[in-house]
């Protein structure tokens, strides 16, 4: 009986093994949003890393995080690294691409909890007198975050914080406390 018991378990623990291996490692995160300025004054708030504590989401999460930077000051070569708690863990951004007023490519690498690069995209398209911001991030999950993401959605996680650096950033540039 007890081995049944321990097959059954065994054979259930497996087929979960098997599962989340199979599913997808890619994922995608996206989010846009409006605002009235015009694209250069958006662009420079990104360009800068120094200037992320003024719109990024996660930059009050934890009150002891500790920032450094490196490279060039702004564009190309410009890098941030991060250490904090557990809810933001350790990690640099590295700033790869950078046309102004039009994209800035960066390479996020995360270092904990879990170690990953994803490429992070943001462009600026003029509409009118305002431009479109769009905050995009691309990646691939090791074993364990593809079994965490069976219980957490990646999407709705993360969404929800780009849709609060766009609102900081909206409140930013256009001169209104977000």
């Amino acid at each position: 009986m007890l081995y049944t018991i321990l097959g059954i378990v065994a054979a259930l623990l497996a087929l979960l093994v098997i599962f989340i291996a199979f599913r997808p490692s890619e994922y995608t995160v996206t989010r846009t949003g409006k605002m009235q300025a015009p694209p250069a004054q958006v662009f420079e708030q990104v360009n800068d890393f120094r200037k992320w504590t003024a719109w990024s989401p996660w930059e009050n999460i934890d009150p002891n995080l500790q920032r450094t930077h490196s490279g060039a000051a702004q564009g190309v070569g410009a890098k941030y690294h991060w250490v904090g708690d557990k809810n933001v863990g350790e990690g640099e951004m590295t700033i790869t691409e950078s046309r102004p007023s039009d994209l800035i490519r960066i390479k996020l690498e995360f270092i904990k909890p879990f170690a990953s690069i994803c490429d992070t995209l943001f462009t600026f398209q003029p509409e009118g007198d305002q431009t479109v911001m769009t905050w995009k991030m691309e990646g691939k999950h090791s074993f364990m975050p593809k079994a965490m993401c069976l219980f957490m959605n990646m999407d709705k996680m993360l969404g929800d914080q780009f849709e609060k650096g766009l609102a900081n950033m909206k409140g930013l540039v256009e001169g209104k406390a977000a």
